[in-house]
């Protein structure tokens, strides 16, 4: 498998004339390739834990991984798959459930600036602000918001388009501050999803993951396709892309997603710190200090 040639037409950096219905939700990888892509997997999160412990000492850029998909994509295994080999200290998880009245009154912006990392660190928001261009906008929920009627007094159409506006000039701002914005969409089927969902029925180990809820999100599944579809459009930039990855093979999608992360990674392409001749000297006396001086011997 080509992971470099299949990324390539997954990569969306410019939404004119998106169309989320050619994007596919399986590249049918035969089985007998599935240890070949685990084992790109495993290789590519070693190499994601080296760089992201170069990335943590060196300070100078952050990276903020966003992953949205419909219930059943596979958003928290594939975060678990490709990112748990990362020294915790280095990374932060953050799940946006639904806003509480604080979050409510103010910008739907606002409750992400507590989930940005500091710059040496990666932050992975699962979902995220772009909920407000998602369930916001298909359940019509921006309509009851306290807000003047300036702010409201539109179309759904332009309402959003200045959504999409307020997110690309929020992402422009942290590419400029040192981030790096890393965009995943699990694009899933419905009739995948419809399996996960009677697999979470059918398996009592699994029932507390199926909420009633969800089938109230499916059947809403083309008024969805259509947000996503406009959303990943109106917000896909060259330094903020999105990545449509196929998740009806969940293994595949690791290997993919792991991939997008080691490039970003080597893209970045941290260093250890060099220390100053100075610091380096009192290093070599340290080193006396713990052989030769009092802090050899200690008493346990």
């Amino acid at each position: 498998m080509n992971i470099a040639k299949h990324l390539e037409r997954l990569t969306v950096s410019d939404g004119k004339g998106f169309d989320l219905a050619s994007m596919p939700c399986s590249l049918d990888i035969d089985k007998e390739e599935r240890p070949a892509l685990e084992e790109i997997l495993s290789v590519n999160k070693a190499r994601i834990a080296e760089l992201q412990d170069k990335l943590y000492a060196d300070a100078h850029e952050g990276v903020v991984i966003i992953f949205q998909a419909m219930d059943a994509a596979g958003k928290d295994s594939t975060i678990r798959h490709v990112l748990g080999g990362i020294n915790p200290t280095g990374i932060d998880v953050r799940s946006f459930k639904q806003p509480s009245e604080e979050e409510l009154a103010h910008g739907f912006l606002w409750r992400t600036f507590s989930a940005l990392p500091r710059r040496g660190k990666i932050a992975v928001l699962n979902r995220s602000y772009y909920e407000e261009c998602l369930v916001v906008r298909v359940r019509e929920l921006w309509r009851s918001y306290r807000m003047p009627k300036r702010c409201l007094n539109m179309g759904e159409k332009r309402y959003f388009e200045d959504r999409f506006e307020d997110i690309r000039a929020f992402e422009r701002y942290l590419s400029r501050m040192g981030f790096r914005v890393v965009k995943i969409f699990l694009n899933v089927s419905a009739d995948k999803q419809k399996e996960r969902f009677l697999e979470r029925i059918d398996n009592e180990a699994k029932n507390w993951k199926f909420s009633e809820s969800d089938l109230s999100e499916r059947v809403r599944w083309d008024d969805y396709q259509r947000a996503y579809e406009e959303m990943i459009a109106g917000t896909a930039t060259r330094h903020a892309p999105w990545y449509a990855i196929p998740a009806d093979q969940k293994w595949v999608a690791r290997a993919l997603v792991s991939q997008i992360l080691r490039d970003v990674l080597e893209d970045i392409d941290p260093r250890y710190p060099d220390l100053p001749d100075e610091q380096k000297a009192r290093l070599s006396t340290c080193r006396e200090l713990l052989t030769d001086g009092p802090a050899a011997d200690v008493d346990h």
